[in-house]
């Protein structure tokens, strides 16, 4: 029997998430977040605010902090939202608490309404997703395009959430042609933009290399830190 899959967007749309939920943040919050875990990161702790993060920091010398308001890298923080940075970091030991506008307010949301499981979702772990839902038997599945603050349609956060749909039901999109359609959006355009540097340009293909990872990021519980994301492979 083939799952029933709803479509949301915005904040709103994963504060009314049921069942199995993918919360997509393509640019840049889910994407960064794979390749933390895989640079080395314990944990990735997503947080609502600025002060949650550093007060985190505060307690725990473990800790370094990536976020962003408006794209821009937060005051005091180590790193900006940009997977691109990250991908060449060593954070072995260290424990990432990750505040963005958009990805880790979704999330949260997600958690808050009681959907379950949670994953983050981007086009890096699309494979491992479908895998992992249709491990678990999920009949019922919502998908979670965030957008621009979680408040404004992003292309690529919809066309993510239409990927995994399809994908779930057998079907084969073909992902030059999406990549091709965000590459020449306003949105994917913003990392060509040389009067935009907190979008750098190696940020676009750390965020479009499809099934880059052969994990899933499932959200779980965490008894320092409350919440963390976890790598989890189709073997588990």
């Amino acid at each position: 029997m083939k799952p029933q899959v709803q479509i949301l967007q915005f904040l709103d749309g994963a504060a009314k998430a049921t069942g199995a939920t993918v919360v997509i943040d393509v640019f840049r919050a889910f994407s960064l977040v794979p390749w933390a875990l895989m640079r080395g990161a314990l944990r990735v702790v997503p947080v609502r605010t600025e002060q949650e993060a550093l007060r985190w920091r505060e307690r725990d010398s473990r800790v370094v902090l990536a976020g962003e308001r408006d794209g821009k890298r937060l005051a005091d923080f180590e790193y900006g939202n940009s997977p691109s940075a990250l991908r060449d970091a060593d954070l072995s030991g260290r424990v990432l608490v990750h505040r963005t506008s958009a990805g880790t307010q979704g999330l949260l949301a997600a958690v808050d309404a009681g959907a379950s499981p949670v994953l983050a979702g981007s086009f890096l772990t699309a494979a491992a997703i479908v895998r992992h839902l249709q491990r678990l038997g999920a009949d019922q599945i919502s998908l979670v395009a965030l957008g621009w603050n979680a408040s404004e349609p992003a292309l690529e956060d919809l066309l993510c959430a239409e990927y995994l749909r399809a994908t779930l039901f057998g079907k084969a999109p073909d992902f030059s042609v999406l990549r091709e359609r965000i590459r020449n959006d306003p949105s994917g355009q913003r990392f060509f933009d040389a009067e935009l540097p907190w979008f750098p340009a190696a940020d676009f293909d750390a965020c479009m290399d499809l099934d880059r990872f052969d994990a899933a990021m499932v959200a779980v519980e965490d008894e320092t830190f409350g919440m963390r994301l976890e790598a989890v492979s189709p073997n588990r």
